[in-house]
């Protein structure tokens, strides 16, 4: 069977990548709007890991309303769940016959509750898994130090093609880079530079 992974390069969608591979054919998608090329350091730890890859091209629109969002909130919250509904909207919509993402179970955003997996699943005839879903961080964290060669850091000094990386860019280009701190909170992100 074929899946479509939503994928940064980051530890959470690798390692989901890795859990499903055993049943599916796995392709890595990330989601793209033409704001920059970081979709290319997926594109890398996919080809490292062995898996194939795919840009899901989604709409730039989409991406300018995720970032009034933020805007209007002050915080990312609400247009980062808006471009991963978007993402999986897109990624439902072609020929897999289930498709997943590495949410786990105590991410504050992006989040799929049941209804809305449920929706999607009905809508598209397709299978929608989120095989990190009962998994914390700290069960992450374990997994992906047995398996997983990763870098951490700060956001704005991370490799990555996560949402977050266009949608900051975004407003850099609009606002200037300093902008960036007041939608932002400072956290880490992670790069897979190696599966071992």
């Amino acid at each position: 069977m074929e899946l479509g992974l939503l994928y940064s390069g980051g530890k959470d969608s690798t390692l989901a990548a890795l859990l499903l591979e055993e049943f599916y054919d796995v392709t890595l998608l990330t989601a793209h709007f033409g704001v920059s090329d970081d979709w290319k350091h997926a594109r890398e730890t996919a080809d490292a890991a062995g898996f194939d890859f795919e840009r899901l091209e989604c709409d730039p629109d989409v991406a300018r309303e995720a970032v009034d969002r933020i805007r209007e909130d002050g915080f990312p919250r609400n247009g980062i769940q808006l471009v991963h509904t978007h993402a999986l909207e897109q990624l439902a919509d072609r020929s897999f016959d289930a498709i997943a993402d590495g949410t786990r179970r105590d991410d504050r955003v992006p989040t799929v509750s049941r209804a809305q997996a449920q929706s999607l699943e009905d809508r598209h005839d397709v299978d929608y898994i989120a095989p990190l879903s009962g998994f914390g961080r700290s069960a992450v964290d374990r997994l992906v130090e047995a398996r997983l060669d990763v870098i951490v850091g700060p956001s704005e000094e991370i490799d990555r093609a996560d949402y977050e990386a266009e949608l900051r860019a975004l407003i850099a280009a609009e606002e200037g880079p300093a902008a960036i701190a007041e939608y932002f909170p400072d956290h880490d992100q992670t790069y897979v530079t190696n599966i071992r």
